[in-house]
């Protein structure tokens, strides 16, 4: 048999039977890839842009509402097409206790028929941002969670309470009374969500020391002037805390889409304004 391989097979079969071998041999072998730090850092940053990429889509999904609303204000700002809401008229009454506007009668002998001073009240609690285009209902809880100190429950009835409107933080003061008065609204919230209140303060960093807002409240009128505007971690209580002097307190998420921090807007009525014979404002 022997010679029978040795008499078929010629030298140059044989020698390429060896290299075959050799061929096979050396790819059996594992060949390990050096990665260098450089190679290491470039796939890292692939991975941060692309999760970055992904977190901003589903960020923009989530509030596209809240999001639509600062896009467009800021489009109407750069092209100069913002108009001037008519909710200003609302705030340039010297005397909240009187009206704004005054109504002749549409008869032909109007110098016999007094001039009717009238201005329609709304029938709940509200509260009117002209800056923003804003005219929305107070909502009230009860203070009994506050009062058991059961944050999940209060927590669960200001998420209810704010699908109707912006909610009055329990424990704190009303409008005609000293001290302070805080109103909490949403500056995004969840598609999903069926209230029609989700973005209400989207724009509330709009804002601007100076601005004037009205608030009904019980029939009554009350205007304020925005004092100071700060932005403060979740975690600062301070903001809910009584004062000496009437104030109100306007709080919102920031940035819009997340619960990061807390903007805060601070208002006091304005000092001309429900003033009695004496010079003090009236309550």
């Amino acid at each position: 048999m022997t010679e029978y391989f040795k008499m078929h097979i010629s030298p140059h079969e044989v020698s390429e039977l060896h290299v075959g071998h050799e061929v096979l041999t050396q790819k059996t072998e594992p060949e390990g890839e050096k990665r260098t730090f450089k190679t290491i850092l470039k796939d890292a940053t692939r991975q941060i842009v692309a999760s970055a990429v992904i977190l901003g889509i589903g960020i923009l999904a989530l509030n596209w509402s809240a999001y639509y609303e600062i896009a467009k204000n800021e489009i109407q700002k750069f092209t100069g097409t913002q108009v001037e809401s008519p909710l200003n008229k609302l705030a340039e009454s010297k005397d909240a206790t009187q009206p704004a506007k005054t109504l002749q009668a549409n008869t032909l002998n109007t110098q016999s028929v007094p001039a009717l001073n009238l201005e329609i009240s709304p029938s709940d609690n509200r509260i009117i941002i002209p800056r923003i285009d804003q005219n929305l209902p107070i909502v009230r809880i009860s203070s009994e969670s506050l009062i058991r100190r059961d944050w999940n429950a209060l927590e669960k009835e200001m998420q209810s309470a704010l699908k109707d409107g912006v909610v009055h933080y329990p424990g704190t003061s009303i409008p005609g009374e000293s001290g302070n008065m805080a109103i909490t609204g949403h500056s995004s919230y969840f598609p999903w969500d069926p209230g029609r209140f989700k973005d209400v303060f989207a724009l509330l960093h709009e804002v601007v020391v100076g601005d004037k807002m009205v608030m009904y409240w019980e029939g009554k009128k009350y205007i304020y002037e925005v004092t100071e505007i700060r932005v403060v971690l979740p975690s600062d209580i301070s903001i809910l805390k009584q004062t000496p002097d009437s104030t109100l307190t306007l709080i919102t998420c920031t940035p819009v889409g997340t619960n990061l921090k807390r903007l805060v807007v601070k208002a006091r009525p304005i000092e001309d304004i429900g003033k009695s014979t004496d010079g003090k404002i009236k309550r």
